[in-house]
């Protein structure tokens, strides 16, 4: 997995910056590049940059492929412009996701250009090469697909766009997550079924629907699920139905979902909330009482929260508390 910054990169040290700048790059360049052709390879060729981006590029990256599939989530402190002859065929499908700036797709706006902005998702099938360019400090995910699977999907105008949250987006980015914690790990037959959900899901944004009863899709339900309850936990309204609800998904399939990770979508809300409350009986300053952190974290009275933290962690919060304080005198 391909994980560089231009900070790690400008370590190297002036020899490695001269030689850099010498070939019209910088060294946080050079090493993306050297990292890009490392771990993401054949099949995936990087464009042509333009000087200004190679000379200043301060972008932090991550990078993976699984099968025909690859993942780039990208935070690019600079500025990022592709230019040069375009030639050949790209026939893909290319999933942008804008959390922070801009980025803009294909030539100028009379001529086709499309600009995804903060919070906006594209997905859109590629039939030839186009030049993109970002805004400084944009952060996105770009997911290269398979046509065939796909094309078919997005209508006319080969494309669909929407709000970065929706629900779709959020169950395909926690996909992608969970593929970038475990990939190196995986066998075949785990790659094959990360590539397969990722094809689902892919499906599922041009639909702007999830098949919330499909058994594949179940782990990345529930993180999803987890994602946004982690959120949320002081929310009074945080429930199954409250996740069932922003995931577009019925209750029953989402309670399914965390039934076969072992856990009810209450039983994680509860664990959640108690881990931070324990982390704030824990903290060196500033401790809240037993009665302000029942209400904070939305225990029914301080006698619920007492039995379930002691149920917990087989000591009631002020004997933790005490604890923590011994421990740091």
């Amino acid at each position: 997995m391909n994980n560089v910054t231009a900070e790690t990169a400008g370590s190297r040290g002036a020899a490695a910056e001269a030689q850099a700048r010498a070939n019209g790059s910088s060294p946080g360049f050079d090493a993306f590049r050297s990292g890009w052709e490392d771990e993401i390879g054949e099949g995936f060729p990087l464009p042509s940059f333009s000087p200004a981006t190679m000379l200043d590029f301060r972008v932090r990256s991550r990078a993976t492929k699984v099968g025909d599939v690859a993942i780039t989530d990208l935070h690019g402190a600079s500025a990022i412009r592709t230019e040069g002859p375009l030639d050949g065929v790209e026939d893909q499908v290319r999933l942008y996701v804008v959390q922070r700036g801009s980025w803009t797709l294909g030539a100028p706006l009379a001529r086709g250009e499309q600009t995804v902005s903060a919070g906006q998702f594209l997905i859109r099938h590629i039939g030839r090469p186009l030049h993109f360019e970002t805004a400084p400090d944009t952060r996105a995910k770009v997911v290269v697909l398979p046509a065939a699977m796909l094309k078919p999907l997005l209508g006319e105008r080969q494309c669909v766009s929407g709000p970065a949250e929706s629900a779709e987006v959020r169950l395909l980015a926690a996909h992608s997550d969970m593929i970038y914690a475990t990939v190196a790990d995986l066998g075949p037959a785990g790659v094959q079924a990360a590539h397969s959900t990722l094809i689902e899901l892919a499906k599922a944004v041009a639909r702007r629907r999830v098949d919330d009863a499909e058994p594949e899709l179940a782990p990345v339900l529930a993180q999803a699920a987890r994602n946004l309850a982690d959120r949320h936990l002081a929310d009074p309204e945080l429930s199954g139905a409250m996740l069932a609800r922003e995931l577009n998904v019925s209750v029953r399939n989402l309670q399914r979902a965390f039934a076969m990770a072992g856990e009810s979508a209450s039983g994680y809300i509860r664990r959640r909330r108690l881990e931070e409350a324990r982390l704030a009986l824990a903290a060196p300053s500033g401790r809240l009482s037993v009665a302000e952190l029942a209400a904070h974290w939305q225990f029914a009275d301080s006698s619920h929260f007492i039995r379930a933290f002691k149920k917990h962690y087989g000591r009631t919060p002020t004997e933790y508390a005490r604890s923590a304080m011994e421990s740091d005198s």
